[in-house]
């Protein structure tokens, strides 16, 4: 299962909006194919190792990381080619939350005699597909917020300058989960301070994801590049019209989504995006933006680049969140990953719910 949990991996910045598995097929102690889902429309992990695999599939096991689809898509179901293959047993890591497959998958195999072995290595396997598990289990993405800051949770100047604050190696790690992601989202402001492309340049990929900007009030310039290449999805909470029409000139598509304190309604950004089949979203954008994200339960995760400096008490923070009276009402993290990125510290952390 770990195997092919690594093979799993090899999708990691293309198989979106489907999930990211590997199947390995086994047969007296060897392995006889092996696969993984490459990108969405082509085959799945278990049709690519069966392939592999070819005669020396029957009576053999099959190791894969999410259980076997069930339903006809783009490509047929996977528990047939399972059953028609002559494998004789499946190892699942983990059940598919799709509530096409869910348990069904499971059962048409069992149902032909099969014998099935479920949660080997699950954990690992939800991690590897957290945004699609949350995607179908709770309609919107999973959320984490990328963070460079100074040791003292500096971001900016208060002037809004900010690059660079972390080095070069720490920069090109965070375009890796860039990479990862369906959609970058920033914010106005950020666009106005910093002017962003928000497009993955220091890894290799076959996609870009989805850029989205949080614009109030329509103040994206038509010469940001953000908007270049077409694309981007602007949400603002007024209905401008003709600033609309210039930013759709431009290639944008622009969703208008108040709330009644005339922002983006961000909740519900998150559920469209959801919508929109983003699995991972993430977020690179200002303070003020940043804390209203925390503040409207939007974030999951935690992505911080701390670089070894101080930029003083009058420069931007991380997030805009209100002030407390009390410490007991202080919003927990759980660190689940320290490392040195160069000579900045990465930690990456989650919000505890509360």
């Amino acid at each position: 299962m770990a195997q092919a949990l690594q093979l799993a991996q090899r999708g990691l910045y293309t198989t979106t909006p489907n999930p990211r598995v590997g199947c390995v097929v086994v047969r007296d102690g060897a392995v006889v194919g092996e696969g993984w889902h490459e990108r969405a429309g082509s085959p799945h992990a278990e049709v690519n190792a069966l392939k592999a695999a070819g005669d020396r599939a029957r009576g053999a096991t099959a190791y894969v990381s999410l259980e076997p689809c069930h339903h006809h898509g783009r490509t047929p179901p996977c528990d047939e080619a399972l059953i028609g293959a002559g494998i004789t047993r499946v190892v699942a890591a983990m059940g598919d939350p799709d509530p096409r497959t869910a348990g069904l998958g499971i059962g048409r195999i069992e149902q032909a005699g099969i014998e099935v072995a479920t949660g080997v290595l699950e954990n690992e396997a939800r991690e590897l597909n957290i945004g699609f598990v949350s995607r179908l289990t709770r309609g919107r993405p999973w959320v984490r917020m990328k963070i460079a800051a100074s040791l003292d949770g500096k971001t900016a100047l208060a002037n809004g300058k900010s690059q660079w604050i972390t080095g070069e190696a720490a920069r090109s790690d965070g375009h890796y989960w860039r990479a990862r992601a369906c959609a970058v989202l920033t914010g106005i402001g950020t666009v106005r301070d910093d002017d962003p492309q928000l497009t993955v340049r220091a890894v290799d990929t076959s996609r870009q994801p989805l850029r989205v900007v949080v614009d109030s009030r329509l103040e994206t310039p038509l010469t940001a590049r953000v908007l270049a290449g077409g694309g981007a999805l602007i949400v603002c909470a007024i209905e401008n019209k003709t600033k609309i029409a210039q930013l759709q000139d431009q290639g944008a598509k622009v969703i208008v989504m108040p709330n009644t304190g005339g922002k983006v309604e961000l909740p519900t950004l998150m559920q469209e995006l959801g919508r929109r089949e983003i699995n991972e979203l993430h977020v690179e954008a200002g303070f003020k933006l940043n804390g209203s994200l925390i503040n409207e339960g939007c974030v999951d995760e935690l992505l911080l680049y701390f670089a070894p400096c101080l930029l003083g008490d009058r420069a931007r923070g991380m997030a805009d969140l209100p002030e407390l009276a009390d410490l007991g009402d202080r919003r927990g993290l759980k660190i689940s990953e320290t490392r040195m990125v160069g000579s900045d510290l990465r930690i990456l952390a989650r919000l505890e719910s509360r």
